[in-house]
């Protein structure tokens, strides 16, 4: 009993029945003392698992024993030592990502009689973001030609968090620096052509290398960041032929040196080796009257206006004309003062929401190129808008929110001499947005008998949904609602929601054998649509997880979860300290006897009146 002597009485009276063969008897007790041993010291409470951050200072304590017991800590390499009171340190610094995640430390308590127990303590490394992301590209320099299409990938940018090595990395990717031309992916990293990029127009015609200033974040908001510049140098291509202004007057005499084409003549592309030209000969109706001195001069004497000359351009014939050039003397006109496009917010990116048109008088017609040149851009992205130079058509580059941007108005000009309309993108707004309830997850505890209509725990949903009104929500249970006990009122029209008990539980019958009731419910936007549109209507819905666990009365017998019951049985045990005893017997005894007399005395009663005595002599008998 030695063993139990801490939660056992400390005595116990036994009481010793003896008995002869002549049938006599007697009754003693004996007391019996249990005394107190000394036992191994036993650990209270969970030591199984301490968790530590990385990145801890020095000296961290992990846990206190509380205990005047003298410890120890095996195994001497790891980072930790006890005190005599029982707390663990740490004895250094820990980095999740070079030490080890798990320690195992063998904790032995001793007390003062030598007697000791020992306990293994698991000490986990927990994970905090400490650590900066760092880029695993290595190219700093790219390369590519002009006039590239609109989403040419140019390069991909990756990195890494030394966080995240047990995960996926949640990386984000931004250009810091403005830039006009490129645009990159803020979950992949993906940089792309944005922009029209023209290497013979200013600033890249001077300057051909544009540097970005590319960020990558481990958070969207608030977390550790790194940057980089990357530079990307824009190649001239051959896509300009060479163009000649030439004039002469009408009474030019034959004979005469006309002109030099070398003067009026220019390639326009960057490159030299692009832009180099001669001059090959020449042909035409009339073209024996004209001469050219040579190839490379360009030198031409003329006796009839109209001719064509041969251009050689590298290893391409190009062929111009001269001829009497007519002045530009009139401005190209829109067709339109202003134009307005209506966009549904959920147009895909890249299609065409609408085209300008532009005309020019003069003859012959001259050619009218388009662009935006203000506007169209947004916090986010520089240009959301891309216009064709030689249709006029517009498409969306980027993905359009009613709610952040009702509105775009941007520039567009006509070439010929600058003339600009304004063009007005008014964004219609989509039922795009899916209702975002709070709090999205939540578990409780009920009781078994809860009554019927019960609003579970004070338990209520609150909706919000940026592009639907609060009278357009409805509330339905997808799963887990076994025998439905449980619905939510009011089920539609309002942005707020309570969960109620609509039937009570019945687990005696077998009726429910669920103790646990973990609901999905959906919340959608569509209330407020009549059936007939909701095949067509575009609904979004939000997710709600709900845990519940129901708890059964003491009496409730649950097969479905094993489980103990402690029974307690006390039995009368005759003492002869009990003086009550004697007493009640004896008092028992009267009341029989008592009540035996009494019944004696109504049998004789009886037996009189039914036996007269003996009548006189010579009397009739009965």
């Amino acid at each position: 009993l030695e063993q139990y002597y801490e939660t056992m009485p400390k005595s116990f009276d036994l009481q010793i029945f003896v008995e002869d063969t002549t049938g006599r008897t007697d009754l003693s007790v004996l007391t019996v003392q249990i005394k107190d041993q000394n036992e191994r010291p036993v650990f209270r409470g969970n030591l199984a698992i301490q968790r530590m951050n990385g990145g801890m200072f020095k000296d961290t304590k992990t846990n206190s024993l509380l205990s005047s017991f003298q410890y120890s800590l095996l195994p001497k390499s790891v980072p930790f030592f006890i005190s005599e009171s029982g707390a663990i340190f740490s004895t250094k610094v820990f980095d999740y990502e070079k030490d080890p995640h798990c320690y195992f430390l063998n904790i032995t308590a001793t007390d003062p009689d030598g007697l000791n127990s020992t306990k293994t303590v698991n000490v986990n490394i927990i994970n905090i973001n400490d650590e900066r992301p760092y880029f695993t590209t290595e190219q700093r320099i790219y390369r590519i030609p002009e006039e590239q299409r609109l989403g040419t990938i140019v390069a991909n940018i990756t990195a890494k968090d030394a966080d995240d090595e047990d995960s996926p990395s949640r990386l984000f990717y931004s250009i810091q620096s403005s830039d006009r031309y490129f645009s990159i992916n803020p979950s992949t990293g993906v940089l792309q052509v944005t922009g029209r990029i023209d290497r013979e127009s200013h600033p890249l015609r001077l300057h051909p290398n544009i540097s970005a200033i590319v960020r990558v974040e481990d958070s969207p908001s608030g977390g550790h960041y790194s940057e980089m510049e990357i530079t990307i140098i824009i190649e001239d291509i051959n896509d300009n032929p060479p163009e000649c202004n030439t004039s002469a007057n009408e009474n030019t005499t034959a004979g005469t040196f006309l002109l030099d084409l070398r003067n009026y003549c220019i390639d326009n592309d960057v490159d030299p080796s692009n832009n180099q030209f001669t001059f090959t000969g020449l042909s035409g109706f009339g073209s024996n009257n004209f001469a050219l001195e040579s190839t490379a001069s360009g030198r031409l004497l003329v006796s009839h206006l109209w001719l064509n000359v041969r251009l050689s351009h590298f290893r391409n014939i190009i062929y111009i004309y001269i001829r009497i050039k007519p002045v530009n003397e009139f401005f190209p006109v829109f067709s339109h003062l202003s134009y307005e496009f209506n966009v549904p917010e959920i147009t895909k990116v890249g299609s065409i929401i609408g085209r300008v048109n532009a005309r020019d008088d003069d003859w012959p017609p001259s050619v009218i190129t388009y662009s935006i040149v203000a506007g169209g851009g947004t916090r986010d992205y520089t240009n959301i808008f891309w216009i064709s130079p030689t249709k006029g058509d517009v498409r969306i580059l980027a993905r359009l929110d009613y709610e952040t941007t009702q509105k775009h108005i941007f520039t567009v000009q006509a070439s010929d001499q600058e003339k600009t309309a304004t063009v007005t993108v008014n964004v219609l707004e989509v039922n795009d947005e899916e209702p975002v309830c709070s709090p999205n997850f939540y578990s409780f505890q009920i009781p078994v008998n809860l009554a019927v209509g019960t609003n579970i725990n004070g338990f209520r949903i609150e909706c919000q949904d940026r592009d639907s009104d609060p009278r357009s929500f409805r509330y339905f249970i997808d799963a887990g609602n076994v025998n439905n006990h449980f619905t939510f009122s009011p089920s539609a029209g309002s942005n707020t929601s309570r969960l109620i008990l609509a039937s009570r539980f019945d687990y005696e019958s077998g009726l429910d054998t669920n103790w646990i009731y973990r609901l999905r419910v959906y919340i959608t936007d569509d209330n407020l649509v009549s059936a007939r549109d909701k095949t067509t209507h575009l609904v979004k819905t939000g997710t709600v997880t709900l845990s519940i666990r129901v708890i059964p009365n003491p009496t409730t017998v649950i097969a479905t979860t094993p489980g103990f019951t402690v029974v307690t049985k006390r039995e009368n045990i005759y003492s002869e300290s009990a003086w009550y005893v004697p007493f009640v017997i004896t008092l028992g005894g009267l009341l029989l006897l008592g009540l035996l007399g009494y019944l004696g005395f109504l049998l004789a009663t009886w037996v009189r009146s039914r036996c007269p005595p003996a009548g006189k002599a010579g009397s009739t008998p009965l």
